[in-house]
């Protein structure tokens, strides 16, 4: 991709935006950085641009920005489909952060998407794939917290780079494209901005859009709308399942991940010998082996990466046990569906939920909550509506608890009542945004309170 004299703006000042900017400058372009909260230097840095020789612009972006642009890159947080872009769109060419990374990417692209499990299994992924590639030849990114730009452009022709894919990242790609991707599953999420089912799901159905024969789709065969993506894809499809043996594809048979392929039976791993537990975890190692043994994988190899692979950052991560009681950090549950997979998995459990409402429906949620969970602690914005629906669905009231805005008051309200053998879950159901500046943000925050217990 030659930028050599061109004129690119960036739009959002965030982790992507910002390597975008970088990345765009080093290639020789004029960049403008623009964001329209004016006061998002109180969150950034943006230093480090300036003294790259980006121009900053702060504020509310008007159509004189984008004259004599020949690029736009937006960042995942910015709507593709707002007035401003529509118009602009008609006459400049208008690209997601992961679009520009698929236009400097040398190596081929295995992508993860869905709507929850994504990060374990692309962690994973980039484990097996180093079994392949060897270990410096492997760039992980996207969703995941690096920059996919930033991997494409850093790895060469001989390796390859696994993807984190939302669908937010998907809004302003066209062209993007895979060698081989993985959809884990697909429920309610992000409805405030993508506005139906239909339209979130065309999102994440982009990483298969330009697949042939010659590509590799992986594809939960337990989630119906997964499923159904098969009759619309070219690409070669493997089906996983972890609650059925398959014709052909990934399953558990007597307590051991196996894949079926081409009529052969290859036992990969012991469920049981795996570091990640609980049945979500399953199809996300499922998912994972998949691609990578399309991908020319080792079994035995691949092997020893499941056993050795540990529980992702704030996924069911285990902080301390105290007394007798296990805390467990799960704040990227940021909606019920990933929520509802950690409370399957304890059987006791003092529960901290809400946050930043998504409106998402409940029902499951609470059908759960409701078998496994003894006390309920609310937070955030979403506590009334949470309490409501709690009670709705004869959860008692005497078990509700609530914490306000403080994660504090939170943890320190389960330690009191919390014995042994409950466990402490931080499952929010929820973003963090009325509390923190992202799931991380939080639950690194659960993980510090939980640390300095007594």
């Amino acid at each position: 991709m030659d930028l050599t004299g061109k004129k690119v703006i960036v739009v959002g000042a965030g982790i992507s935006g910002f390597a975008a900017a970088k990345l765009a400058k080093k290639l020789g372009a004029t960049v403008i950085m623009s964001d329209a909260n004016e006061n998002v230097e109180q969150k950034h840095d943006l230093k480090p641009l300036r003294d790259a020789g980006v121009e900053i612009v702060l504020g509310k972006q008007t159509e004189a920005l984008f004259e004599d642009a020949d690029l736009v890159i937006i960042s995942p947080a910015v709507p593709r489909h707002i007035p401003i872009f529509e118009k602009v769109g008609q006459s400049v060419p208008i690209i997601s952060e992961v679009e520009f990374a698929y236009k400097l990417a040398k190596a081929p692209i295995f992508a993860v998407t869905g709507t929850n499990g994504k990060t374990t299994t692309t962690m994973l992924l980039g484990e097996l794939m180093k079994t392949i590639y060897g270990k410096n030849n492997v760039g992980v990114g996207g969703n995941i917290g690096t920059p996919l730009c930033e991997e494409c452009y850093r790895i060469g022709e001989d390796g390859c780079i696994v993807a984190e894919i939302s669908s937010y990242q998907m809004e302003a790609s066209s062209e993007f494209t895979t060698k081989g991707a993985a959809i884990l599953n697909v429920t309610p999420d992000h409805l405030a901005r993508h506005k139906t089912m239909d339209v979130y799901q065309a999102e994440k159905e982009k990483v298969f859009a330009h697949h042939t024969k010659d590509d590799f789709l992986v594809l939960n065969y337990d989630d119906e709308r997964t499923r159904s993506m098969a009759q619309r894809a070219k690409s070669t499809i493997c089906f996983f399942s972890s609650s059925q043996e398959l014709e052909e594809g990934a399953f558990v048979k007597d307590g051991q991940l196996v894949i079926r392929w081409h009529g052969m039976l290859h036992a990969i791993c012991r469920v049981d010998e795996m570091q990640i537990k609980g049945a979500h975890n399953i199809e996300n190692a499922l998912a994972a082996v998949s691609l990578a043994f399309l991908a020319g994988g080792d079994t035995v190899k691949m092997a020893q990466v499941l056993k050795d692979f540990a529980p992702v950052e704030h996924r069911i991560e285990p902080v301390r046990t105290l007394d007798g009681v296990t805390y467990y950090n799960d704040s990227k549950a940021t909606n019920p569906e990933a929520a509802n997979k950690a409370i399957g998995t304890f059987e006791h459990i003092i529960l901290i939920a809400g946050g930043d409402d998504k409106k998402t429906p409940l029902d499951e949620f609470y059908a759960l909550v409701n078998e496994h969970v003894d006390k309920l602690i609310l937070v955030g914005d979403a506590t009334a509506r949470f309490e409501a629906e709690a009670l709705k669905h004869k959860y008692p009231a005497v078990n509700i608890y609530k914490a306000g805005y403080s994660m504090e008051k939170a943890v320190e309200l389960a330690h009191d009542m919390a014995k042994a053998p409950q466990v402490v879950l931080l499952s929010p159901a929820c973003a963090s945004f009325d509390m923190y500046d992202g799931y991380e943000a939080r639950g690194r925050d659960f993980k510090r309170i939980v640390n300095e217990l007594k």
